[in-house]
C-alpha cells in the first residue's frame, strides 16, 4: 500500500524537531518532555524563518500573529508563576494569623486539640500543637 500526504512548512518543521527531540532523548538516556514551553515555541519560529521559500516567504499577518501567540504564551506563564507565589504567601500568612489561637486537627484517625504555639512559614506551612508539628491542610477548626 502506497500513501502520500503533503505537509506545509510549519508542519513539516514541527515534525522534524519533534523527532530531532526524541532522538536526543533516547541517545541520552532520558524522558522526552510532552509539553511545549517558551522556548520550544521561539525554536520553532526560528526554524519556520530560516526555512521559510525565499519565493513565497511567510506573511507578515502570519508572523504577527505567531508573536503574538508567543508573547502571550510568556505572559501566561508569568502569570502562573506569579499566581503560585501568591498563594505560598497566602498560605503562610494564614498560619501565622492561628499563632496562639486554638485548633482542631486531624491526624488519621486521631483528633488533636490545643493552641497553636510555633509556625513554620513557607510553600507548605506547619503549625506546632502539643509539641507536634501538623500540615497547615490538617487544620479541621479554629477557634479563640
Amino acid at each position: 500500500m502506497n500513501t502520500t500526504f503533503m505537509l506545509n512548512p510549519a508542519e513539516l518543521t514541527r515534525a522534524r524537531l519533534d523527532a530531532e527531540a526524541v532522538n536526543r532523548g533516547l541517545a541520552e538516556g532520558r524522558q522526552v518532555k510532552q509539553d511545549l514551553d517558551k522556548d520550544d515555541f521561539l525554536k520553532i519560529l526560528v526554524t519556520q524563518l530560516q526555512h521559510q521559500d525565499p519565493t513565497a516567504p511567510m506573511e507578515d499577518r502570519e508572523f504577527i500573529a505567531q508573536m503574538a501567540q508567543f508573547s502571550s504564551l510568556e505572559q501566561m506563564t508569568n502569570m502562573s508563576q506569579n499566581f503560585a507565589s501568591m498563594a505560598g504567601v497566602l498560605n503562610s500568612s494564614e498560619a501565622q494569623s492561628l499563632l496562639g489561637r486554638t485548633v482542631e486537627i486531624l491526624d488519621g484517625e486521631r483528633t488533636v486539640y490545643g493552641p497553636v504555639s510555633q509556625v513554620v512559614r513557607g510553600e507548605f506551612p506547619m503549625v506546632m500543637v502539643d509539641g507536634s508539628f501538623y500540615d497547615l491542610d490538617q487544620v479541621s477548626k479554629v477557634s479563640e
